[in-house]
This record gives structure tokens, sequence and C-alpha cells, in this order.
């Protein structure tokens, strides 16, 4: 094991600010560090944090995608003054390519990174999954939209062991299919919590609000994928990528709602055999063992304990009442831009529920709608991803315009 240089994007979000709490808690045998951060991007959401994350990691390069450079600066310096860093000025970069051009920062350098992690939330995440790629860095994708919407375009810009996934669901995936060989692989099972209206029927679900969809049983995320989790889209998406990663296919995938969030994934063998990856619902864990892979990082999370009892369940995914996961499949089996359709559609209904414009049961629907009125792209390039997004959340909205 040695000291790896790390670059974030999406630094200010959950998944960027545990990251920078494991690589603070990590450490090599001799007790030094056992990660660096070089390099930061956020979105531009909260200045403040970029700036106090920028100084405390002594970060060489930091992006925003906003055109915020100025008040970044200056706030940077305040804190830097602050803490006594005189001189301390990082190169920033700003505007909506940022995280693209971070993504790359130092390639070919001392300065450049062994990892990128990539944090960033939604499909904005494509094209620095692609520059992330071009570089020798291994990725560590937080950012599952990237890979769904970008599908082949990703794997193929991926040299073989570059790809590394950070959802619990597919880091459980990943350390499952280490006891076996591809060719004895029978099925892969992804856990879902269920979110936080499991049980309920289609009808239940007509009257839920915006608060109630944020609140989630066991994890703690972002609007959109904690609406994402609420709706089962979150599901959807996880059984693409579990497809796109692994190549196993999709009658091979199969979702099972785990309430107790424990068990993170599993694998079934063909001689009947299923292993099952555990431990506390903590993302630190899958963080962690994504920015050091393959190694693991000790101390990275706690384990489950073992002295206390404690009570596992497994039930069949509603696909009436959530018909998420099979709309998913149904867009991943149609391919090219489908799932980059699925997802747009997303995001703009999940934006137009929260704004109070539309009802719970309107967000699938919407997607459903969307997704069966679009025509796949016959070649499936960066441009083709593009304009079929936005011909996706042009639709959609004017679909949801007509429910106002």
């Amino acid at each position: 094991m040695a000291h790896r240089k790390i670059i974030i994007l999406g630094s200010t979000g959950s998944i960027g600010t545990q990251a920078i709490d494991v690589v603070g808690q990590a450490t090599l045998p001799d007790g030094s560090p056992r990660f660096s951060v070089s390099a930061i991007s956020a979105g531009g959401g909260n200045l403040e944090l970029l700036a106090q994350q920028a100084v405390s990691l002594r970060v060489l390069a930091v992006g925003i995608s906003t055109h915020d450079a100025g008040t970044l600066r200056s706030l940077i310096d305040s804190r830097a003054a602050a803490a006594g860093l005189a001189g301390f000025a990082p190169e920033i970069f700003s505007g909506p390519d940022a995280s693209t051009v971070i993504a790359a920062w130092g390639a070919g350098t001392p300065e450049g990174a062994e990892v990128v992690l990539n944090a960033i939330t939604g499909s904005i995440g494509l094209a620095p999954t692609l520059a992330a790629l071009g570089t020798s860095a291994i990725l560590a994708l937080a950012n599952k939209e990237s890979l769904i919407v970008g599908g082949a375009l990703v794997k193929e810009a991926a040299s073989p062991g570059q790809l590394v996934p950070v959802d619990s669901e597919h880091s459980a995936l990943a350390q499952a299919l280490r006891a076996g060989t591809a060719d004895e692989v029978q099925k892969l099972i992804v856990t879902a919590s269920g979110g936080p209206f499991r049980g309920r029927s289609r009808a239940e679900l007509a009257d839920v609000t915006p608060a109630q969809a944020l609140k989630h049983p066991t994890w703690d995320m972002g609007p959109m994928v904690t609406t994402n989790s609420a709706t089962l889209v979150n599901k959807g998406l996880e059984v693409i990528e579990a497809h796109l990663l692994f190549d196993v296919p999709l009658e091979r995938i199969e979702a099972v709602v785990h309430p107790q969030s424990v068990v993170h994934s599993m694998v079934q063998f063909t001689d009947g055999s299923t292993m099952a990856q555990a431990s506390p619902p903590d993302m630190r864990l899958p963080i962690a063992l994504g920015l050091g892979w393959p190694e693991r990082v000790p101390g990275a999370a706690q384990a489950c304990d073992w002295t206390k009892a404690a009570t596992w369940t497994f039930e069949p995914l509603d696909n009436v009442a959530f018909p998420a996961v099979e709309l998913a499949k149904e867009a991943a089996r149609r391919g090219s831009t489908c799932p980059a359709v699925y997802n747009a559609a997303n995001e703009e209904a999940v934006h137009a529920f929260h704004a109070g414009r539309i009802g719970f049961l309107d967000i699938v629907d919407t997607i459903a709608q969307v997704l069966g009125e679009h025509t796949p792209s016959s070649q499936l390039t960066l441009q083709s991803v593009l304009e079929a997004e936005e011909w996706a959340r042009a639709r959609t909205n004017e679909l949801l315009a007509t429910k106002g």
C-alpha cells in the first residue's frame, strides 16, 4: 500500500464531504496520511464550505461551475490568512466546464491524482467522467448517472480495472464477485431499503408530500437522490448501473427490499451459494474502498456488532406501486439514448414535484410517457446523449405544464 493523491468532484455534497472525512482519518502503517487531496470542485451552492475545504486540504486547484471565481478567491484568501497560510493561492477554474477541467487536472505530472472521485449528482457528471477516464487515474464513481446515460461511451473509455464503483450496492457486488469467476455468476441481487413509503399501495402514494419524500429511514442524502429512493427510481438506475459495470444481463439482475439496509447487495452463484456483503449503513466504507481499491482502508467504518441480536428481512419488490425499476430495465433493453431520457425526465419531474407543481405519482408516470415517445439515436455519442437529454427535459416540462 502507498500514499495516493485524490481529486474530489462534488466536494461539498454528501459523498464529497464524507470522502474528505475518510481522507482525514486514513493513515498508512507508519502513521503518515494514506490520502491527500490535490484538487476539488463543486457546483457553487456553498462557497463558504468550498473555500474552507480548499484551505484545510491545501489543494492546488479548485473548480466551481458558476462564475463566482472572484468571490471564491476572496473567501479562500480570507480563510488562508486566518490560518496563517500567507501566499496560499490555488488555481481556480470557473464555469460549466470547471469540473471537467479538474477531473483531468495535473494528469501526466507529479501533481496528478492516482484516484478521481466523481461525487457529482446527475448526468452533468458525464463529461467529467470521460475526462477522468482519459487519464491514468482510477475513477471512483459515485456519479451513477454518468455511466447510465453514457453507457458504451463510458465503458469504451475505461481501461481494465480503471472504473471502481462507490455506490454501496455496487461496491457490495464488486466485493461479493471476488468469491467466484464470471461464468459462475447466476444472478445479482440489488437490495433496496424500500424508502419511506415501503408497504404502501399505489393509491396510498397519491397524496405524498415533498417533505415526506425527503424523510428516508436509513440514509442521509441530497434531495434528488432521496426523492429517487422514495420513488425507487434510484434502484432502477442502480440496476442499469450493475448491468453496465458487471456485464450481467438485465434478466439476471433482481431488486429485493431489505429495510434494515445492512446487506448492501448479494451475488448468487450457479451452485446455489449466495455471497452477501453486510455492514451498518455508512457510506464511508464504500467511499474508502473506492479510494483505496483493491485494498481495504482499516477503520473506515464500524462493523456489525455480532454480540447484539438483530433481524434482517427481505421482501419482494411491489412493481405495481413502484414501477420505476421495471421501467428502467425497459430503458436499458431499448438502449442507446433511452437511459439518458429516463434519467433526464426524472430529474425534471423531481424538480417539479418539490416545486409543488405535480404529485408524487406523476414523477414516474411522466418518465414512462416521455420514454414511450422517445426514438433512440442510431448512434450513441456524447452529442446524441446531450440532444436526447435536452429533448427529454423539454418534453417533460411540456407535459408537466398541463398538470399544474
